[in-house]
């Protein structure tokens, strides 16, 4: 699944937001620290499972990370 930079910036804010390392997501949703290193630099596809886990971590839908609404 393709993401683009609006994905990348929701996520580094929502991270921010929950002053959140790399690492201490990365437990608490069960993907890598470099895989989420890549999403938030933009330079990796995300997976739909993954996506899932992100949104549900956050409490947010999908369409409000990938930037189709606020």
């Amino acid at each position: 699944m393709f993401m683009d930079r609006k994905f990348s910036n929701k996520l580094k804010e929502l991270r921010a937001e929950q002053n959140l390392s790399y690492k201490a997501l990365s437990l608490k949703v069960g993907i890598s620290t470099a895989q989420l290193c890549r999403w938030e630099n933009g330079e990796s596809d995300i997976t739909s499972d993954n996506l899932i886990k992100l949104a549900e971590y956050f409490n947010c839908t999908i369409d409000y990370l990938v930037g189709r609404e606020e």
